[in-house]
């Protein structure tokens, strides 16, 4: 695997492209432990975000019945179909927050960093069985933060109200090329059964974590312009916040749980719509 990457990167005398995270990870033994966590089998349908120079890709397509991989960078496009000759990949050109999701049923991918927040969001308004994903890793230390965790923010919450998420392997940054300058983390996501997903207003999640640190009625009271409140609007019901259901915990401590029996105290008081 390494020597074909590198061989690759010889051949078309590629540089990483920054602005799209390019950072191709070339340790076999990790590429394999992926394809492993993900637990493919010929009835699998892998979605794979960033396949780079395919290292990873061509060991799905060892795995799984089908892999759609998903590329920006045009020149990396070519290289793909022009020296890989898989009959069950099928590599589409475009902006992965963007493009048109095929069906899948699992994701395996080496995610470009600075897509990381929205990227995860879209795949999880999808259903699928299991992802296995690299991520920058404080990034992937806030995914899997519990409440009252130091690392406890906006996106754990987020994360905890849709699915499961385990950090099951770190990574040094000498596992990549060109080198990062931060280590990574494979993450291992399984959306949470519909009963147990939790729906959030993502309005009232953003007020509250604007100020993580304060109790949830003062947070709220900082940021009710968030809530869609002029000054003279709260000042009408913030005597209302007070009876507002763990309005003396702090935001960082609060579960998805918690929030949701917030916003809907707030919805049964006209508050959010």
């Amino acid at each position: 695997m390494r020597e074909r990457l590198f061989s690759l990167i010889s051949k078309y005398n590629l540089k990483a492209n920054s602005d799209l995270g390019q950072n191709f990870l070339v340790v076999p033994d990790i590429i394999e432990r992926n394809v492993e966590r993900a637990e493919l089998s010929e009835r699998d349908i892998v979605l794979e975000v960033g396949p780079g120079l395919g290292v990873l890709t061509d060991a799905l397509s060892k795995r799984a019945g089908k892999v759609y991989a998903i590329e920006k960078d045009h020149r990396l496009v070519e290289i793909l179909r022009k020296e890989y000759d898989w009959p069950n990949v099928e590599i589409i050109e475009g902006d992965a927050l963007r493009v048109e999701f095929p069906e899948f049923n699992k994701i395996v991918s080496n995610l470009p960093y600075q897509i990381s927040s929205p990227i995860t969001f879209r795949f999880l308004k999808y259903e699928f069985e299991r992802a296995v994903l690299i991520y920058q890793l404080e990034f992937a230390q806030r995914m899997v933060a519990k409440p009252g965790d130091r690392n406890y923010s906006r996106l754990s919450l987020m994360i905890r109200a849709k699915a499961y998420a385990e950090l099951v392997e770190r990574i040094g940054r000498g596992a990549f090329w060109p080198r990062p300058k931060v280590d990574s983390a494979v993450v291992v996501l399984e959306p949470k059964p519909g009963n147990e997903m939790v729906e959030l207003n993502e309005d009232l999640v953003k007020a509250l974590f604007q100020h993580r640190r304060s109790t949830s009625l003062a947070a709220l009271k900082k940021s009710h312009h968030m809530l869609g409140l002029s000054r003279e609007e709260f000042k009408k019901v913030r005597g209302m916040f007070s009876r507002m259901p763990h309005a003396e915990k702090r935001v960082f401590q609060l579960s998805p749980k918690d929030v949701l029996e917030i916003q809907e105290f707030l919805t049964a008081e006209g508050i959010l719509k």
